[in-house]
């Protein structure tokens, strides 16, 4: 298929980029600085700042991916980074929007948030909230998306393909622990490009 990556040599992102690759799809590598990428994948400079930019980037993509992290100390940046996503996939035709999401949003009880809940760290809560503001605006549009959320602690580690997956719920361990690797995630990911199972909603991921 052909993909766009955007955030490609973030954490999440250069994970994605492997294993779409050793998958066999064609992808497009999208950063703001091209040097890290691989020599091995088509690399263009983008920054997501333009929406006629971004739809010249995703013509004839079947899927577009989104791994990009808004900076610490503005983390509403997203917000508009994600309304120029979805104008630009309507301008380009038909493609699938993935969005590497939040863990805050999901919930830890019926009807509870893991931002509701008052155990997410003070730390994380500004790109909690932005992440969820974010899932809002996706629900409101009429593309073709999905929101993956990892587990609450999303960090580097081995590719396994041992996980388990939901829709808006935290998915953690019988020791209460929300843990998922970025390779697995980027497995979890791929799969759902390759045999869409959750259009127009959500998905979530943890061991």
């Amino acid at each position: 298929m052909k993909v766009v990556l955007y955030g490609a040599t973030g954490n999440s992102g250069q994970r994605i980029l492997q294993e779409l690759t050793s998958r066999g799809h064609q992808v497009t590598a999208v950063a703001r600085d091209t040097s890290k990428l691989p020599s091995t994948v088509t690399a263009v400079k983008d920054d997501l700042s333009s929406v006629d930019a971004i739809a010249s980037i995703i013509a004839g993509a079947d899927v577009v991916v989104s791994a990009y992290a808004p900076p610490q100390d503005n983390t509403d940046a997203i917000l508009g980074v994600t309304e120029r996503e979805i104008a630009a996939v309507k301008k380009a035709g038909k493609a699938r929007l993935i969005v590497v999401g939040g863990a805050g949003l999901l919930e830890v009880a019926p009807g509870v948030t893991l931002i509701a809940s008052g155990y997410l760290p003070q730390a994380y809560l500004p790109i909690a909230t932005s992440h969820e503001k974010a899932l809002g605006i996706l629900k409101a549009s009429d593309i073709n998306w999905t929101y993956f959320s990892p587990a609450g602690y999303f960090e580097p580690g081995e590719r396994t393909g041992k996980f388990r997956l939901g829709t808006t719920n935290l998915i953690a361990n019988e020791k209460g622990e929300s843990r998922i690797s970025f390779e697995d995630y980027a497995i979890a990911l791929v799969d759902e490009i390759e045999t869409p199972a959750h259009e127009h909603g959500q998905l979530s991921i943890g061991y």
